[in-house]
């Protein structure tokens, strides 16, 4: 199985500006998530970036960089465009690793490209892992899924799903304290494996109307009756950085 990193890298950030050259003990937080992606199986590791502070600091240490046209609606269109500067073949697996989760596992990245390459019914794979507590299942920042029996994805969703009807009334004032024993629950963990064919057709496509309702880009893929493969991820997967307290977290674990 062959399969390559791309690491998109923004500068721009409301929460947290320049958040791709924040300071993480020593180095910035776009090299260690390029050496935590180096340790994969991956064949190649390209830094995509629309800022050219970025791009010298990614030099710097010596990552292999690609600008990228700064006015992309999504992510997966950025990744599109360096598919294409890449030449890439249709059948080449590409994973996408966030710029912002420099404590990701490769364990993981590896996960994902090989479960791809061993499902050819799916265009996209991405993992998953349990949730445990009923604020996690409310709160609509954290995406749920439900997949069928053949680990392929049947939705994604701000919104609690799967309801539980005879557990949690609509209108009741007070739900539970605990889930549902009988329920599996799942969050979505945004790592992705494309192959990139479909990359090249998702930019053909028009934002999907559940796309646009939920603010997940997946569902265009789901829209067009592509399959999206999902697992629970082996490892457990930190959080991405969004803010300075984050940052601060990260920091106090090295």
């Amino acid at each position: 199985m062959d399969f390559i990193v791309i690491i998109p890298a923004r500068y721009a950030s409301t929460r947290l500006p320049g958040k791709p050259l924040r300071d993480i003990a020593g180095k910035t937080m776009i090299q260690r998530v390029w050496e935590q992606a180096g340790k994969s199986a991956a064949s190649r590791v390209v830094i995509a970036t629309d800022d050219p502070r970025i791009e010298s600091a990614a030099s710097a240490f010596g990552a292999e960089v690609c600008m990228t046209n700064p006015d992309h609606p999504s992510g997966t269109d950025r990744l599109q465009e360096v598919a294409s500067i890449l030449k890439l073949g249709d059948d080449q697996i590409v994973v996408n690793v966030q710029g912002d989760e420099p404590m990701i596992p490769p364990a993981v990245i590896n996960q994902v490209a090989a479960n791809l390459a061993a499902n050819p019914g799916a265009g996209v794979a991405t993992l998953a892992e349990p949730i445990d507590k009923i604020a996690d299942l409310l709160n609509p920042n954290v995406v749920k899924l439900v997949a069928n029996k053949q680990g392929m994805g049947l939705y994604f969703s701000r919104a609690p799903i799967p309801w539980p009807r005879d557990s949690f009334n609509q209108l009741a004032v007070e739900l539970p304290e605990e889930l549902p024993a009988e329920f599996d629950f799942r969050r979505h963990i945004g790592i992705y494996a494309y192959r990139t064919l479909e990359l090249n057709r998702f930019i053909t496509w028009p934002v999907a109307p559940i796309e646009e309702s939920e603010k997940l880009e997946q569902l265009r893929f789901m829209w067009h009756g592509v399959s999206i493969h999902v697992a629970d991820a082996l490892e457990n997967v930190p959080a991405g950085i969004d803010t300075e307290e984050d940052l601060q977290a990260i920091i106090n674990t090295i």
